[in-house]
Formats: C-alpha cells, sequence, structure tokens
C-alpha cells in the first residue's frame, strides 16, 4: 500500500464507543485529515504508558508521528534513510525494529480509508480504499517512545498483510484493519496470540473509487480530495 491515509470525523462519543477511551475534558475531538503522510503527528490510541498518572489500563489518545523510531536510534532524524511506517506482519517477532514496540506497545490508529497508486511511473492514478458499512475503523499498529536530540518523541507504524482479492490488483500489501471487537484484544500486550487478526479485512466489506490526482501533493488538504474522480 501506498503511505498516505484519510480519517473522517470522529466525535468523542464514536471513539467511546468503539476503544472504550475516556475523552479529555475541555478538548475538542481531532480535526479530520485527508491526506496523512509519513512524518506527520497524527492521534493514535493506545494503553496510558507507565509512569503516567492515570490508572492502569487507561486507553488514551496520545500524538505521535507516523515512522517508528526504534528505540536504538540515536542519530538525528534527517540521518534515518529506512522506511518504517509499515511493518510486515509476518516479521514482527524477529525485526529488531519492531519486536520491542509488538511485546510491550501496541495500539490502534484511527482511519476512514487509505490510498494507493496503479499504473506505470509518471501516469499512476490515486484510488481510495474504505469500508462499505464503516465510516472509521483503526489499523493495527505499533508504538514506540525513542530519545531524539535530548527530546522524547512518540511514533508509530502501521502493519501491513497480504491482499484480499479486491485490492490485490492496487498492491501487494493491504493494512491490517481490525473489527470492533478486536481492539481491546489487540492492544493487551499480554496477549501475544494476536497472529488471527492479521487475516486480511474481507473484500466483500471493502470498497475502491478513483480520486483526483491532487491527493499527490501532501500540502493539499480538504474533504474533496476523497471525492469519486
Amino acid at each position: 500500500m501506498a503511505g498516505r491515509f484519510f480519517r473522517q470525523d470522529i466525535s468523542w462519543q464514536d471513539y467511546r464507543e468503539a476503544t472504550g477511551l475516556v475523552p479529555p475534558p475541555g478538548i475538542d475531538a481531532p480535526e479530520p485529515a485527508f491526506n496523512i503522510a509519513p512524518s506527520q503527528f497524527v492521534p493514535i490510541i493506545r494503553m496510558a504508558p507507565e509512569g503516567e498518572y492515570v490508572p492502569r489500563g487507561t486507553v488514551q489518545l496520545a500524538p505521535a508521528m507516523w515512522g517508528l523510531i526504534p528505540t536504538w536510534w540515536h542519530k538525528p532524524l534527517s540521518e534515518k534513510k529506512f522506511s518504517t511506517h509499515m511493518a510486515k506482519c509476518e516479521e514482527l517477532e524477529f525485526s529488531n525494529t519492531f519486536r520491542g514496540p509488538f511485546r510491550h506497545h501496541r495500539c490502534l490508529i484511527p482511519a476512514s480509508g487509505y490510498y494507493a497508486w496503479v499504473g506505470p511511473q509518471g501516469h499512476r492514478k490515486p484510488y481510495a480504499v474504505g469500508l462499505t458499512e464503516r465510516r472509521w475503523f483503526c489499523f493495527a499498529g505499533l508504538w514506540n517512545r525513542a530519545m531524539i536530540d535530548g527530546s522524547e518523541i512518540d511514533t508509530f507504524t502501521i502493519l501491513s498483510t497480504r491482499p484480499n482479492r479486491l485490492v490485490s490488483d492496487l498492491s501487494s500489501r493491504m493494512p491490517v484493519i481490525l473489527k470492533a471487537s478486536d481492539h481491546a484484544r489487540w492492544m493487551d500486550a499480554d496477549n501475544r496470540k494476536v497472529s488471527d487478526l492479521y487475516t486480511p479485512y474481507p473484500g466483500a466489506e471493502m470498497e475502491i473509487w478513483p480520486v483526483s490526482p491532487a491527493v499527490g501533493n501532501v500540502y493539499n488538504q480538504g474533504e474533496e480530495l476523497i471525492r469519486r474522480a
């Protein structure tokens, strides 16, 4: 899959019903975003890290940068040349980059769909991929906290799996999309038996539609980007 996704408007009530998140008082829910790219900060849903002044098991919404930075990376971000915005689910337990976050820091990434480009170089056409009956959902993800230039930074990656039949013409991979009933199970770091969640989301419950080439420019934003071209 290409490195872009979008998130429509999601209310605090929506978050609470789907994830058990208790909304922070006096703060508005995150605004929608229609052209999310690696290195951008977006909200993720996770169990509150140890050391924070909240009860154990508290589900929280927190900002994180897309593109996981391993704990062992201490150089400036400008020197990081390897891509970590996606993580293959088949390799998590063997990866020096993703093994630790998989064991301790699993998270959800709220989304409404993602983009994929098809065609020869220079003539690639963008498509949006979403669900037919759900306006928003969550990708399975991992997050990590690293120390860069003397400051802590939270980052995340999205898990990918083999594609279902519907999206296989677009890409050789697709994000791991979770059902709402599996949200708590995925975030439970004590539960290691989660490989069944990597099964590609049913193609019969997904849709693909062409969108404007304007989505190719990360500076373009707005709901018009997800309209059928």
